[in-house]
This record gives structure tokens, C-alpha cells and sequence, in this order.
């Protein structure tokens, strides 16, 4: 069945084309197809909403906690109009959202990030779940961490993942031995979850609120890049904004989006 979803809080473009996740694609009919935790999706844009296409009542449920309309996006928009600046970023672009992914692919996802841009990090991405993960429909799901910790950084050497090979084989080991216990972090306060993630080789600050935030939706983890570093440095010197309260990372993804587009600081 198809199931429309009525919201003026979610642009699929601003928020599946963001850098938060790197699994969709856009085709020439505008739907958008991608996967995440092995279930795979196509999903339209309308006027006043989304449509998720040839769905079951099951996978409904999964979805939107994906797209996550747990969240009150119309009442976060309202907190931050305190600050002028905010106010205009979160209301020019109220379609973005924080999607609720899988941790441990986003995990390795945002390790293959660091130093990458998003063309690069995206054929890494499909070119490890070509050879490692299991075919899904048109997609190659994930593969989860017993399989790529039974490999050796050499094996994932066809990926051109350079120096990242060895971090996401020091994860995918971690995980499933225990030592690192992704569901556990769900249950735990921000910054005891930003401690346990930094115990992986390769994962300091910016990946750890990476999955922090676009994982466990631990929306007080603020990830920051060099555009994040510049805005920061230029309109808040003094401190972020108290009106950004719980949604610090909820803020950051509507400042990135309105200076991105805007092109107000350099590159």
C-alpha cells in the first residue's frame, strides 16, 4: 500500500541530501529510493507531505520512526525564534530533520567520512555493501559487525578507503566482541555514549556526535565541521544561544543548511 504522510516539517531533498546519511538516491521521477536496517524504501515528495510507496503496515511503523515524527519539528522552529538568526535559518529551511538511523551502519558510515567529501564517501559505502553485505530487492544491505570483523583491514583494501580501513575494522571488532555495546548507548546520557564511541580507533569528537545524533537522536550533540567552526566563530562567540535548550543538534543541521545555501561565509 502507498501511505501519505501530511507535514510541512520534511523536504527529502534538504534532509536526505544533507550529510546525515548517504544511502538514497534520487530518480528521474523524483522518488527517492534508499535502505536502512535492510528494509528499503521509495518515498515521494508532495505538495504538503510524503508518500511512502508499496509499503506494509510493519515497515509504516519503521519508517516513520526513521523520518522521525516522534518529533515535533513545528514546536522546535517556535523555541528557536528567541534568536533572530536561528529563527530565519529554521524557518527558511523547516523541511530538514534528523533522521533515527541504524547505529552501527552509521557508525562505520561517518568513520568512512573524515576527511572525505560526499561523492567519495558514497561509492565507499556502496562498494562495502556490494561485497560484503546481503542483496536486498535493488539494494545491498548493510553488513553488520560479525561479518566485517572477520575480515582484515587488506580485505577491505578494493574499497579505496585509505587509512579509514583499519578504523572501521577496530569498530566492526569492538562491536562484536562487547566491548563496544552500540544498543547500550540508547539508555545512556550524552556524554558517557560520546566516551564509550571514542574508544574505537579513528572516532574523536565530531564523529562520535555524529552518531550521537543522527543514530541515537541525542540531540544536545552539536557535530562540528568547518562550516559549523566558521558560523560558531562569527555569530555566536559568546556562546550558542540559549533558546537551542535540548535541540543543539537540531540547530546546527538548520544553520548549516541556511550558510550553505546562502554561501554567507567562505567555503
Amino acid at each position: 500500500m502507498d501511505f501519505f504522510i501530511k507535514t510541512d516539517c520534511l523536504d527529502l531533498r534538504q534532509t536526505l541530501e544533507s550529510g546525515q546519511c548517504f544511502r538514497w538516491k534520487r530518480g528521474d521521477d523524483g522518488v527517492y529510493r534508499g535502505i536502512s536496517g535492510n528494509r528499503s524504501l521509495s518515498v515521494r515528495q508532495e505538495e504538503d507531505g510524503i508518500t511512502l510507496l508499496d509499503i506494509t503496515e510493519e515497515d509504516k511503523d519503521y519508517w516513520l520512526g526513521y523520518f522521525d515524527f516522534s518529533t515535533d519539528y513545528n514546536a522546535v522552529i517556535e523555541q528557536f525564534s528567541a534568536d533572530e538568526i536561528l529563527k530565519r535559518a529554521s524557518e527558511e529551511n523547516r523541511g530538514v530533520r534528523i533522521l533515527r538511523q541504524e547505529p552501527f551502519e552509521t557508525l562505520i558510515s561517518f568513520i568512512i567520512s573524515q576527511n572525505n567529501n560526499i561523492p567519495r564517501i558514497i561509492g565507499i559505502i556502496d562498494r562495502l555493501c556490494e561485497s560484503f553485505g546481503e542483496k536486498t530487492g535493488d539494494f545491498y544491505g548493510f553488513p553488520d559487525a560479525n561479518r566485517l570483523a572477520a575480515l582484515s583491514p587488506e580485505d577491505l583494501a578494493p574499497l579505496r578507503a585509505g587509512f579509514r580501513n583499519r578504523y572501521i575494522i577496530d569498530a566492526a571488532r569492538k562491536v562484536a566482541d562487547g566491548s563496544v555495546n552500540l544498543s547500550a548507548i540508547y539508555d545512556m546520557d550524552y556524554e558517557s555514549g560520546k566516551a564509550l564511541l571514542k574508544t574505537i580507533t579513528g572516532v574523536g569528537d565530531k564523529v562520535a556526535d555524529c552518531v550521537l545524533l543522527f543514530a541515537y537522536h541525542k540531540t544536545e550533540a552539536f557535530p562540528s565541521d568547518v562550516w559549523i567552526k566558521r558560523i560558531v566563530a562569527e555569530y555566536y562567540s559568546d556562546g550558542l544561544p540559549e533558546c537551542m535548550g535540548e535541540y543543539k543538534g537540531i540547530a546546527q543541521q538548520y544553520l548549516f543548511e541556511y550558510f550553505r545555501n546562502r554561501k554567507e561565509l567562505p567555503v
